[in-house]
């Protein structure tokens, strides 16, 4: 009978740095030659120039880089190893999504992707061309079939693969995270396994990349469908799994299923892996955020500890007179409870001095949000200081449905380079806070209990101006992420006149949306690279 040693490679690239990459599948194929006979190292999608690269594929000298990092790696396989690996691979005036076999320092086989995802946060039809044909090689006896990420989505790729003889299939993948996402994956490549009565080897990456997160959780079904194996999710390593060649098929073992996250630890750990590997690939000393004493930045400042560490953390309390005395205790308690550094620098004489500047211009009219947003502009230029002189980076803790209607100030509490909550509705920021004191307490629970507030006018409550958060949540929920329209949603039972004002604040908002931050993507469809509305607009969302 004959068995391969598969090792699932779930790694951590970084986009654009193909020395790093290639030294790093290096590194993993000494380790896998010294552990077993006749390794099969299966790396994620584009492994050598990361995932999604963008616009770099367009660079001239990507072809030269990658027939470097092909060449380092050949030359470094000294031993019986057989390499997986994706890369963009140009031919003549056309660039493809590859996936390539190497052993004993050739490159024996190479695929090109076949279905090129162009959809939400995927536009990979504006780079490459689709392959044409499957590609199946024998590797260490077993007829292996080459598929990437998207393929296994389609029923193509897989069937034709088999028809050429695929005894096994082997899918790289670059997958992003959203919530179910794991379940998805295994109730789709299942399906592929059971209805070809093929086996398959599913491998992502893991790691974030600006907005995007990929959540690992590589793994195995047998020709039954049935899930054998699967590696843990965002969590990044190598994962070692036998594939046994008997008389009824190809039989694994060797790694067991790890347990299924729950969703709201899930959510969790996308958002503290995001939020690390963006401060870290960017070489960020740290960061920085006001904690109000609201709920928002209070999670925002425990994501940041749990991500980087609290000597990486700093938190600014910016008091005014309309600042509520529990806030400044309870900011001051979840500092000292999580170890951060925590300053206090009121608002009130930069205020005071604005104020004085504008009295002029501002004589003969009403005291309105313009004074609001003032007060939130100090606050920005103070973090936005802070952050010039000490190279932090600036977390904003603007949530998906303030975003979402507009409820923030441009230069205000927009002013950051990366915004945790990005993609979180309020109703899911609660349950995070909730569950993050579950693991340890760390949000005083005053902070999950009272009425949210800006606090930037006396005995001001979020609910004074927009619905209560769990109607506004599922207005967004339908509006944003599964397109209804305005008479759709309000035919699930909602308010009409609370719909219509809604959407009308989504839509008449999207220049605000343009100028924010990045940040973590946990949903269908976020405010980023997957929502591209335009700014200067006469649509209505009525129909």
């Amino acid at each position: 009978m004959t068995s391969l040693n598969i090792l699932m490679a779930q790694m951590n690239t970084r986009v654009g740095d193909f020395e790093g990459n290639t030294a790093r599948v290096i590194a993993a194929i000494e380790r896998a030659q010294e552990q077993a006979a006749a390794p099969v190292l299966v790396f994620p999608e584009l492994t050598l120039s990361g995932y999604p690269p963008e616009d770099l594929l367009l660079r001239p000298s990507v072809e030269l880089r990658v027939s470097q990092a092909l060449r380092s790696i050949c030359a470094a396989m000294t031993g019986d190893a057989w390499v997986v690996l994706g890369y963009p691979r140009r031919e003549g005036i056309a660039l493809y999504n590859t996936a390539a076999v190497l052993h004993r320092g050739e490159i024996v086989a190479e695929y090109h992707k076949q279905c090129l995802p162009n959809y939400l946060v995927f536009d990979e039809k504006r780079y490459f061309q689709p392959g044409d044909r499957p590609c199946v090689v024998e590797i260490a006896g077993v007829r292996v079939g080459l598929t990437i990420c998207e393929d296994i989505w389609e029923t193509g790729p897989v069937r034709d693969a088999v028809q050429a003889g695929a005894e096994l299939i082997i899918n790289l993948n670059s997958s992003p995270y959203h919530r179910g996402k794991r379940v998805e994956r295994w109730d789709l490549v299942a399906d592929r396994a059971r209805s070809n009565n093929c086996p398959v080897v599913y491998v992502n990456q893991v790691g974030g990349q600006d907005e995007l997160v990929f959540d690992g959780g590589s793994f195995a079904v047998d020709a039954r469908g049935e899930l054998v194996a699967a590696a843990p999710n965002f969590v990044e390593g190598e994962y070692w799994l036998q594939a046994e060649q008997t008389g009824s098929g190809i039989r694994f073992s060797g790694l067991d299923v790890a347990a299924p996250l729950a969703e709201l630890e899930a959510v969790w750990q996308a958002l503290v892996l995001g939020l690390r590997d963006y401060v870290n690939k960017n070489r960020f000393r740290g960061v920085v955020l006001g904690l109000s004493g609201g709920i928002d930045s209070a999670l925002t400042l425990a994501a940041a500890v749990e991500a980087l560490g609290p000597e990486r953390v700093e938190a600014v309390m910016m008091p005014f007179r309309y600042t509520a005395q529990m806030s400044v205790e309870d900011a001051a308690e979840q500092s000292a409870l999580l170890g951060v550094k925590h300053k206090v620098i009121s608002i009130e004489p930069m205020y005071e001095a604005f104020m004085a500047a504008l009295q002029e211009e501002f004589a003969g009219t009403r005291v309105d949000t313009t004074e609001q947003n003032l007060q939130a502009r100090c606050r920005g230029v103070l973090l936005m200081s802070i952050s010039n002189k000490k190279g932090l980076l600036v977390l904003t803790t603007g949530n998906k449905s303030e975003l979402a209607v507009g409820y923030s100030t441009l230069y205000g509490d927009m002013a950051g380079g990366f915004d945790v909550l990005k993609d979180v509705p309020k109703t899911l920021v609660f349950e995070l806070a909730r569950y993050r004191n579950s693991l340890r307490p760390c949000i005083p629970q005053r902070v999950i209990d009272r009425p949210p507030s800006a606090e930037l006018a006396p005995d001001q409550k979020d609910e004074d101006s927009l619905p209560p958060y769990p109607v506004l949540d599922r207005i967004l929920e339908l509006y944003v992420e599964q397109d209804f329209s305005a008479s759709a949603i309000i035919a699930t039972g909602l308010d009409a006149e609370q719909v219509h004002r809604v959407l009308r604040l989504v839509d008449l908002n999207e220049y605000k949306r343009r100028q924010a931050p990045i940040g973590v993507r946990i949903s269908r469809r976020g405010f980023g690279r997957d929502r591209r509305y335009p700014i200067t607009s006469a649509w209505t969302p009525g129909d």
